[in-house]
């Protein structure tokens, strides 16, 4: 999906308006939401958690467990690598030689099935499209070298003012060690958190601001996830994050999200369900029914 730049320009101005750098107004659940929302968490075998901000107000369910990240920590690494762009005065479009030694075999990567010898030439704009629309591993982890390490990440985003969350490994060392994928986690609401900083052009200047948003929008991952649960034609924008099956247990199984309401509201929606023994399409299906749930709430659908 493209969305022209000058048209995200005005939704970014419109929104940006109206809307404080985070929406500090912490308020319980709505009791139908966290009525239904409990009642599907009693039927799956998982730990569910979710925050929505909507009005600058946020609501939480279930947000005090640590949740593993997965690929929505490939939000943290863009940030910090566009960061390290802009002090370096490095534009989107610039090259980058990437050599085979930088390319792990053993993982999930797009990149590596375009360029199977691992030796090539890429722009930092194809590159960190690669790590957020498509989730690939090798581009994500050549990203926090760029930025300077995985402590370097984490302390950018701690210079950012985001809290509720910790960083220290990278796809190279969950792949190798499965148990460290529960050391990136994150509260829901640190991640509507970290959204809402982002979309505000609160962490990155406005060039890089809109490329961020308009990548995001361009996901092509997770679209049996939140988007499943919107009507048809909502724009909205995210980054997905999952385990796998790993000895039938799913780590992570996560989809995190801003969506332009029709009315002209901006909602941040984020759900992480946790050490789940459903299927991954009743994973899916379980985020579906949650956003569906959040969507109708909020826009009074009946």
């Amino acid at each position: 999906m493209q969305i022209n730049w000058t048209i995200l320009l005005t939704i970014l101005f419109l929104w940006n308006s109206t809307l404080s750098s985070f929406a500090t107004i912490r308020q319980e659940m709505p009791m139908k939401i966290d009525s239904e929302i409990r009642i599907i968490s009693q039927r799956h075998d998982a730990t569910i958690g979710v925050a929505f901000s909507l009005d600058n107000r946020l609501y939480t369910y279930n947000d005090s467990t640590r949740y593993p990240l997965m690929s929505v920590f490939k939000l943290h690494v863009a940030v910090a690598a566009l960061q390290r762009m802009e002090a370096e005065g490095t534009q989107l479009d610039e090259i980058l030689q990437i050599d085979s030694s930088q390319m792990q075999r053993n993982t999930y990567s797009p990149l590596l099935d375009r360029y199977p010898s691992g030796s090539f030439h890429i722009s930092y704009a194809d590159l960190l499209h690669y790590a957020l629309a498509l989730s690939d591993n090798n581009a994500c982890d050549i990203l926090i070298d760029y930025a300077g390490g995985i402590e370097a990440v984490k302390a950018c985003n701690d210079q950012a003012g985001i809290t509720g969350y910790d960083l220290t490994e990278t796809e190279a060392s969950m792949h190798a060690h499965i148990p460290a994928c529960y050391h990136n986690w994150a509260h829901p609401s640190s991640v509507v958190q970290l959204l809402q900083k982002i979309h505000d052009g609160a962490l990155l200047n406005e060039e890089h601001t809109c490329f961020m948003l308009n990548t995001l929008i361009e996901t092509a991952t997770g679209n049996n996830k939140i988007r499943a649960g919107l009507p048809a034609g909502i724009t909205m924008g995210h980054k997905t994050g999952s385990s796998g099956k790993v000895d039938g247990l799913t780590i992570a199984d996560n989809d995190a999200a801003f969506i332009y309401l029709p009315d002209g509201r901006l909602c941040y929606l984020v759900i992480f369900v946790k050490d789940s023994h459903e299927t991954d399409s009743q994973n899916a299906d379980l985020i579906a029914r949650i956003t569906r749930i959040i969507y109708n709430a909020v826009t009074q659908v009946h």
